[in-house]
């Protein structure tokens, strides 16, 4: 039996040396942030939300594109919490700043740059992620490549400053070398059976996550918190799929 648990115990560690080299840090301990996320947490590695990584998020229309915002600024207030500043990039500025305080960020704690192509925001974005003393970085980007994405995931294994990358209405979903890719999507509010009325609620699709699980569930953001909305027995998980389905174009 305890040369059972021996094995075990040498197993366990060599899984945590694989995702540490991936740079996953998989101690759930009081250094990592909580992100409120409750049943989502399963899907990540080891039960904690992947920081000091590149993030994916698609969005094919305007109004996904803007609960993405929502829900990326959730994320972004929780970095945030224990200090630091955020760089958000764009080329044309469309974010209304001041919006982010509903979901918890300070504007005035978001340096903005406008930037006037994509290369000129992939530049500003990698040299951001090389500074430790950020929090995170947000690029609002429509295409990229692999290997532009492999400079920014090989830039933040050493700085460990989370990035996300937003990519609006991209021309394709090609493969990125980021640890994860999302879908958020805004969903209709509701307060005992009134359509349009009560806390803002959104789809959040895990399309892919480097040695999680995929899964789609509903939140609401309630009194500054993501709060589930669907029973676990309800939660879509996606399984036997491709990490990425086949390319679509958009208008």
């Amino acid at each position: 039996m305890n040369g059972l648990a021996e094995k075990n115990e040498i197993i366990r560690q060599l899984k945590e040396k694989i995702l540490s080299m991936e740079g996953f840090d998989t101690k759930a301990d009081g250094r990592q942030p909580d992100f409120g996320l409750g049943p989502v947490s399963a899907a990540f590695p080891g039960g904690v939300f992947p920081t000091g990584a590149i993030h994916e998020f698609i969005s094919p229309t305007e109004t996904c594109a803007a609960a993405a915002n929502g829900f990326l600024a959730g994320l972004l207030n929780t970095l945030m919490k224990n200090g630091g500043t955020c760089l958000w990039i764009s080329n044309g500025h469309k974010l209304f700043a001041p919006a982010l305080k509903f979901f918890g960020l300070e504007p005035h704690r978001v340096v903005f740059i406008d930037v006037k192509t994509e290369k000129e925001a992939l530049w500003v974005m990698e040299q951001g992620l090389k500074c430790n003393s950020l929090a995170a970085v947000v690029a609002e980007l429509r295409n990229i490549s692999f290997a532009e994405s492999r400079r920014l995931q090989l830039a933040v294994e050493t700085s460990k400053v989370t990035g996300f990358i937003h990519r609006q209405r991209p021309q394709t979903e090609n493969m990125l070398a980021c640890v994860s890719r999302w879908k958020i999507r805004p969903l209709s509010s509701h307060t005992d059976g009134l359509q349009g009325v009560g806390f803002p609620r959104l789809e959040v699709e895990l399309v892919k996550i480097r040695s999680g699980r995929p899964g789609i569930w509903q939140f609401r953001w309630e009194n500054g918190k993501f709060r589930i909305t669907t029973e676990p027995e309800q939660i879509k998980t996606i399984t036997k799929q491709p990490a990425f389905q086949k390319q679509r174009q958009y208008a």
